[in-house]
């Protein structure tokens, strides 16, 4: 079992949301609905309202990482509290220059420490176990996302494995018709609800590529159609889209790959660094 971080509830439902059952998924809607209820309910209560076993409800709790009812509603109630401390932490038009600069900040930590801890150690190592078998990595994004795949493509040829990353749509519908067995793709998108994106997906797995989604929403089309997906953990304000803060968790998730990746092929990565660091070197005067 994983163990799950002592808050991060709803996050942890969000982002584990269309591997649950309909029987956990009914658990979790209401869950979702009724947080500020669920903390003065009792395990019976809820069992009752849903019309489930006791021990359906107990089994949520443990495939979520808590020990029991009691402690998810000791973690629920903590991020409860987290929340309403969240809303006074929004930019206001009356905040000096560096009370915004302080709130950015924080909002960027807890995309960070929010992302970290929805990650599911199963699903990392699927990941790792794709990239590892890989013969070519194919990174695609959009706009914002597109940046994020050409660092990652950055990243990764110091690897000493052929990258490749594609921002232009018609380049990433075309590069995905040419895509093999052995071929590993990477779609990054906050979403998950963009149609370019789509298409590519479907094409890259009927031509037998591994496809695996970076994404903030759990039930989007493309964490429907991936092999895998990891997720980021964002929140909005009136000044700062979502999005912003989610780079930022999806560059760290890149990052984490790339130095996986590094660890598992050690003298490979080390040999391309050092051509490189060779080659780069003639650049400077």
């Amino acid at each position: 079992m994983i163990e799950a971080p002592t808050k991060h509830v709803i996050s942890r439902i969000r982002s584990s949301y269309s591997q649950f059952s309909e029987k956990e998924k009914i658990i979790a809607d209401y869950i979702l609905e009724n947080r500020e209820k669920i903390v003065h309910y009792t395990i019976n209560h809820i069992a009752d309202d849903l019309m489930v076993a006791e021990a359906t409800v107990f089994r949520f709790c443990k495939r979520l990482g808590f020990k029991g009812f009691q402690a998810l509603k000791i973690a629920l109630a903590s991020e409860i509290v987290n929340e309403i401390e969240d809303i006074h932490e929004t930019i206001s038009p009356d905040d000096n220059d560096l009370e915004i600069n302080e709130k950015i900040f924080q909002a960027n930590i807890r995309a960070l420490e929010s992302t970290r801890d929805i990650q599911n150690k199963e699903t990392i190592e699927k990941v790792m176990s794709y990239l590892i078998e890989a013969k070519r990595f194919f990174f695609y994004g959009s706009g914002g996302s597109g940046v994020l795949a050409q660092d990652a493509q950055h990243k990764f040829v110091r690897t000493g494995i052929e990258s490749h990353a594609y921002m232009d749509s018609h380049l990433q519908l075309m590069t995905a018709t040419q895509l093999r067995e052995g071929d590993v793709c990477i779609i990054i998108s906050h979403t998950g609800a963009n149609k370019d994106m789509i298409d590519l997906v479907e094409e890259a797995k009927e031509n037998g590529a591994k496809t695996i989604a970076i994404t903030n929403f759990s039930k989007s089309p493309l964490t429907k159609l991936v092999d895998v997906s990891l997720y980021t953990v964002s929140q909005e304000t009136e000044y700062r889209s979502e999005a912003l803060a989610s780079r930022i968790a999806a560059l760290s998730i890149i990052d984490s790959l790339f130095v996986n990746y590094s660890v598992r092929r050690k003298e490979q990565a080390q040999e391309a660094t050092k051509k490189v660091r060779k080659a780069i070197s003639r650049k400077r005067m």
